[in-house]
């Protein structure tokens, strides 16, 4: 889900639970990065909620980006940075934009923990959903290049690309459910009533169409970089959660902005066509046209509106456990918990609306 603010753009100096030994980084990357020449400069970029995330700059001025796992003790499964970097590399042999990865090292005698080197990509990341930056006639472009480019994605032959182990084929939703259930239980602080209701009911209700495509998992408008000018996608980031998914599910955690109030940093509330931006309804339409899907039924689609909100709940508590014990990599990961309980309480208001469902 979006996040609004100035205080997630650019670079900051490495905070102190995140530091490292450059020379050691640098003796790495002079090794396994071509053209890396040093000194190296090394700062910490400010959005990373998860997994942290720097800017390295070589001596003679290229750029890079890291990401690695945080310090500490993490969730079973979380922080896969060995799967990002698997699938960012093979999905530089494709048309889906993302930036070229150059070297993994799972030595955590370099830096602390494992971790990754790519592309730095030199573009726009568009953190407030409204576009206030964009003139109001290119802003419905950027959303449409948003769905264009999760067209590309779910095109993708993954067994061709050695991806056919990326994950498990059907059954996406229901091992979500289950991944992301245990997940929230191992970090729970306080007790939702929703989220146990959520619990019980989402597999008790699954869909029963059960394509198999690749999915990044967390797709939205911030985890992209855009051409400087162009309503252009130049790279998709952010790969942690990555696999072999379902389609629907994906494209409804893109269209969940539309149903999250604005003061969550959600478009609900907004008067869409005054800031000349899409409805949910068209970005469904456009990107099934694109993808030669049909358009799901309302049922189907409030299926997976509330399971998204239950999903992004589970993510969210989890920030907000490693935010208590110092390991979240966001500088406001803590605000993620007040969060927690409106999502949950969203998503049962759903299921409660849907036709049929239990009061």
């Amino acid at each position: 889900m979006a996040r609004k603010g100035t205080e997630y753009i650019g670079t900051m100096a490495v905070q102190e639970k995140h530091r490292f030994d450059p020379a050691a980084l640098a003796q790495f990357m002079s090794a396994n990065v071509p053209g890396f020449a040093g000194p190296l400069q090394v700062e910490q970029f400010k959005g990373g909620q998860s997994n942290p995330t720097y800017r390295l700059t070589d001596g003679a001025g290229r750029r890079y980006v890291l990401r690695r796992k945080p310090p500490g003790k993490l969730l079973p499964s979380a922080h896969a940075v060995d799967r990002e970097f698997r699938v960012i590399s093979a999905l530089n042999k494709t048309d889906v934009p993302t930036p070229r990865a150059y070297a993994l090292c799972e030595d955590e005698s370099v830096v602390g923990t494992a971790f990754y080197i790519m592309e730095y990509c030199d573009g726009r990341v568009l953190w407030d959903p409204l576009l206030p930056d964009v003139p109001k006639e290119g802003r419905q472009a950027i959303y449409q290049a948003k769905c264009e480019t999760l067209a590309k994605l779910h095109a993708v032959d993954y067994a061709a690309l050695g991806l056919a182990d990326f994950g498990r084929p059907g059954s996406y939703v229901a091992r979500q459910i289950s991944r992301w259930g245990k997940q929230y239980k191992a970090s729970e602080t306080e007790k939702i009533e929703a989220m146990d209701r959520l619990l019980d009911w989402l597999p008790a209700h699954l869909p029963a169409n059960d394509e198999t495509v690749l999915v990044h998992g967390d797709y939205r408008l911030d985890n992209m970089i855009y051409h400087p000018s162009e309503p252009r996608v130049l790279g998709i980031i952010d790969w942690e959660i990555s696999t072999l998914g379902d389609p629907l599910a994906e494209l409804s955690y893109l269209c969940m902005l539309w149903r999250t109030p604005k003061d969550w940093g959600g478009l609900e509330g907004h008067d869409l066509a005054s800031h000349g931006l899409p409805a949910e309804q068209e970005m469904v339409a456009h990107y099934c046209d694109l993808s030669k899907r049909t358009v799901p039924d309302p049922a189907l689609w409030e299926f997976y509106m509330a399971y998204n909100l239950f999903r992004v709940s589970c993510i969210r508590q989890g920030v907000y456990a490693r935010s208590l014990d110092g390991t979240a990599s966001n500088v406001r990961a803590a605000e993620s918990g007040k969060l927690v309980r409106p999502a949950a309480d969203l998503a049962w208001k759903l299921v409660r609306d849907m036709a049929g469902a239990a009061p």
